[in-house]
């Protein structure tokens, strides 16, 4: 009974959606989750970079980062909450997600790198190796 579905009139020259049709094509070739993926901003800020995942609606505990050799991996989860005649609510509905990303740091000082979330902006700041200038010393000959 409350079970709604979208109409569409099929005679109108605007039904046909190219761009619909691309999404559905590399969502079948792709899956699902590869056009959901968390959008991420990196900046150079000289002696560090700046990593900025946008992670709206997700909280601080379903925020998982790993770091193993020289990949650091952002996963982010949220389950799914669907339920019928809740108090005043007719049907109530929520979606799962979970989300992953991958990104080299061989260039980045690990012991140094910090993390924060606010606002559904996870913050992270990895700062880069400081080069090793090698040493030179004169040696004595014996």
């Amino acid at each position: 009974m409350f079970n709604l579905t979208p109409y569409r009139k099929h005679n109108e020259v605007s039904y046909y959606d190219p761009f619909q049709m691309m999404r559905d094509m590399e969502r079948q070739f792709f899956g699902e989750d590869s056009f959901g993926a968390f959008r991420t901003d990196i900046r150079d800020e000289g002696n560090a970079y700046t990593l900025e995942a946008e992670l709206p609606g997700f909280d601080k505990e379903d925020i998982d980062i790993q770091l193993s050799d020289n990949n650091l991996t952002i996963s982010a989860s949220h389950k799914e909450e669907s339920s019928r005649k809740e108090g005043k609510y007719v049907r109530r509905e929520r979606s799962f997600g979970s989300y992953s990303r991958s990104f080299d740091v061989s260039d980045i000082d690990t012991a140094g790198i910090k993390a924060a979330y606010k606002n559904g902006v996870l913050s992270l700041n990895l700062p880069k190796k400081t080069e090793t200038v090698p040493s030179t010393r004169t040696l004595a000959i014996e």
